[in-house]
Parts: structure tokens; C-alpha cells; sequence
């Protein structure tokens, strides 16, 4: 698919999920710093063409009522000050290299998906989007859960594998090289930015 797969980047979305300072750190460790310039030449690229940059990161109001106790994954957080320390700054911030400029669009979520809970819809509505270029970390979490649930709103989908990071390189792989490509285009930053350029250029 991702040989066919086109993108109109007045309609579509850049997706830059959970990439904040902690869960970068934790997730990609030795390879950080590659893991940053990939996303930062997706981040540049997309600025470039005129697609729309979504930032979507993890919070909590202080006291963390937005977490229920039955949530048996969110509820660990809660129940952890050192797993809440990975959503205030210094660790909770977007790294410089990969941060929001402008006036681009900055989504606080309380759950997996950037769908849940949030105006995401909305905002990709009231911009005319049809297509989603998404990355974040986890592969396994907010990706495979956003992906699922904008494949069922019929969204057109991209995913940048080598912009995704899991703890499990083993379901890493198989979402990446299995289940994703089920449900859009998967494509390497270098292969996305390639392919989205030739596009624009046709444009």
C-alpha cells in the first residue's frame, strides 16, 4: 500500500504522539538520538509542505482525578509518585528538537488513544482532514490504539514505523510489519519524506 498510498498535504495530519522527554528516554535509551532527528526531519518536512502538526502528550490535572481505580493501567500510575513524575515537566515536556512552533496544535489526553477524551475529532474536522501520518511511542499503545480507532472513522492512514518505539521489539515488529499495514501505509521517515515531496511536487 504504501506504494500507492498519496498524500494532499492540505488534508492531511502529522500525528506526534507521547513523545515527551521521559517516555522518549525510557523507550528508545541508547538510540535516542537518532529516534529524534527521524522525527524532527518528519517534523520539518511536514512544516515544509503545509500538512498539519498535531502534538499529542500525556497529563493530569494535580491530584490526577481524571484516573479511575479500575484502570488497571493508568491506575498503576496513580498509585506510583515516580510514574507521575514521567507526566510533569522537566520529564513530561516535548523535547526541544522535536517541540511545538507556531501556532501548532497541542492536545492533552488522559487515556491511550488521542481520540479518547479529547477534541481530536473535532479539530481534524473543522480542518478538512482526511489522512493520518502518525508515530509516538508506544507502538503498542497510543498508536496501535489511535490507529484502530481512526481506521474505524474511515480515516486514510500512514504509520512512520522507524518514529515508533515499544519496550516489546517483538510486537513492535509485528504491528509494523503485520497488523498496521492491514489498515494503511507503512513507511520509514526517510521513505515518507520522499514520497510525500514527490507528491507535492505532482500537486
Amino acid at each position: 500500500m504504501a506504494d500507492t498510498f498519496t498524500i494532499d498535504p492540505a488534508h492531511t495530519a502529522v500525528l506526534s504522539m507521547d513523545c515527551q522527554a521521559g517516555i522518549v528516554s525510557i523507550y528508545t535509551r541508547e538510540a535516542k538520538d537518532d529516534f529524534l532527528v527521524r522525527v524532527a526531519s518528519v517534523l520539518q518536512h511536514a512544516r515544509a509542505t503545509g500538512m498539519t502538526i498535531i502534538h499529542i502528550q500525556v497529563g493530569f490535572r494535580p491530584g490526577l482525578p481524571e484516573i479511575s481505580s479500575r484502570n488497571a493501567l493508568f491506575g498503576a500510575i496513580k498509585s506510583s509518585e515516580q510514574h507521575q513524575r514521567l507526566f510533569r515537566e522537566p520529564l513530561g515536556a516535548i523535547p526541544d528538537a522535536i517541540a511545538p512552533q507556531g501556532d501548532e496544535i497541542v492536545i492533552t489526553k488522559h487515556r491511550i488513544s488521542a481520540f479518547a477524551g479529547t477534541d481530536l475529532a473535532m479539530i481534524l474536522r473543522a480542518n478538512h482532514i482526511d489522512t493520518l501520518v502518525l508515530y509516538g511511542i508506544a507502538t503498542s499503545g497510543v498508536v496501535l490504539s489511535t490507529l484502530i480507532e481512526a481506521s474505524d472513522a474511515d480515516y486514510r492512514l500512514a504509520v512512520i514505523g522507524d518514529c515508533c518505539a515499544d519496550l516489546d521489539s517483538a510486537l513492535h515488529d509485528c504491528l509494523i510489519q503485520r497488523f498496521f499495514p492491514a489498515r494503511g501505509a507503512v513507511f520509514s521517515a526517510e521513505v515518507f519524506i520522499a514520497a510525500s515531496s514527490s507528491t507535492d511536487k505532482q500537486s
